[in-house]
């Protein structure tokens, strides 16, 4: 018999009887636990793992090969729907959105004049960049070309194919990025040479008037550095979707500084957007479940 579990249930009290019957896990794009070579053990019959979401950092890829585990996940799917919140976070942040909405409800609030703590910056004509040209990055590139920005984009490997398409600049170093950008956009996947890739020392290479937006995982900035650098006008602002943990202790210093805009990981949070995350899942997990190729396998 086949049998689909969500590992967040998983617990000691399972029977030896439905462990030996579990043949596939499904994952959740919000999900925090960590599937491990112990984990995987503890069901021999397991054939496959079915992420419900792009970034497979919470998987052991190569303990799962080793057993013979296939692991998909849905690439492409989010893409779109995760560059929009990408600007709705890069603008709701340039323009005070969410301060303003907290000014405009308030009962203290009797005109709107004299706001002049509250100008923003513009973002038509300013400088984005983008670290991490995959599906996303290109994704945030067109529609940051919609606001005749200047695109430039750091990523492992040159893409000129790229550049020609949306006019953007490619950048040696990190470093030259960061000193360059009014918006610096985070699209890479977490991986051991991305883990901490932002700390005091990139921070401090940006403009003191930029903004750093991040969709792409928490684990990518260091966020006690973020928070002193916020803290101490290092950079302008902060736009997060993404953090490390999720949520955030709520004592955290971010959730306290009016300079940092947050939503709790939607990057695909529409609801087109997670009913085609549900096809595409299901696709990798009956392909795997019948030993056959996933649609979209990672390993």
């Amino acid at each position: 018999m086949l049998t689909v579990y969500n590992p967040a249930e998983i617990s000691a009290e399972i029977s030896e009887e439905l462990v030996q019957r579990i043949e596939g896990l499904v994952l959740y794009e919000s999900s925090t636990y960590h599937i491990d070579a112990k984990l995987m053990d503890s069901f021999p019959n397991l054939k496959v793992i079915s992420h419900f979401g792009v970034g497979v950092n919470h998987i052991d890829i190569a303990a799962a090969s080793e057993r013979g585990i296939a692991v998909g996940n849905t690439p492409e799917v989010s893409t779109e729907c995760t560059a929009d919140l990408a600007f709705a976070l890069l603008m709701a942040s340039a323009r005070n959105v969410v301060e303003g909405d907290r000014i405009a409800r308030s009962p203290e609030t009797k005109q709107f004049l004299h706001l002049h703590g509250y100008y923003g910056n513009m973002v038509n004509g300013s400088t984005i960049g983008i670290v991490g040209l995959g599906r996303i990055g290109c994704a945030v590139a067109k529609r940051a070309n919609g606001f005749d920005m200047k695109v430039l984009y750091y990523n492992r490997n040159r893409k000129e194919v790229q550049e020609k398409q949306f006019g953007a600049q490619y950048c040696n170093t990190l470093e030259d990025l960061l000193h360059h950008s009014d918006f610096v956009v985070l699209c890479t996947p977490l991986t051991s040479e991305t883990t901490n890739m932002i700390t005091t020392r990139e921070l401090s290479l940006m403009k003191p008037t930029a903004t750093l937006v991040n969709i792409s995982r928490g684990g990518v900035v260091n966020h006690t550095d973020l928070a002193n650098a916020l803290q101490n006008g290092v950079i302008r602002a902060a736009a997060l979707d993404v953090t490390e943990p999720e949520p955030l202790p709520r004592d955290h210093p971010l959730l306290k500084l009016s300079n940092v805009t947050l939503t709790p990981h939607v990057g695909s949070a529409t609801a087109s957007t997670r009913m085609k995350i549900m096809e595409v899942g299901l696709m990798n997990l009956k392909a795997g479940l019948e030993g056959k190729k996933l649609p979209f396998g990672v390993n």
